[in-house]
């Protein structure tokens, strides 16, 4: 059991955030947006995965786009 816990804290801790920021954003809890994403994946075989790594990919450009620079010259 303990193997399953480290499994999961490493993941949550390196993660892309994903279920996290969409949770936040919708006002639902992150769990409920995980069990979704599985379900999701068991049901349509693999979209699911698909769509979360899609929007992984997408959080991180938005994040480098829209960094905030501290001065005009930070190019």
């Amino acid at each position: 059991m303990k193997l399953i816990y480290t499994i999961r804290y490493y993941f949550e801790r390196n993660g892309f955030y994903v279920c996290s920021r969409l949770a936040d954003r919708m006002g639902i809890r992150t769990k409920n947006v995980r069990l979704s994403f599985i379900y999701l994946s068991f049901f349509t075989l693999g979209l699911g995965f698909a769509l979360y790594l899609f929007m992984a990919f997408w959080l991180r450009i938005k994040d480098l786009v829209y960094t905030k620079r501290s001065s005009v010259f930070d190019f």
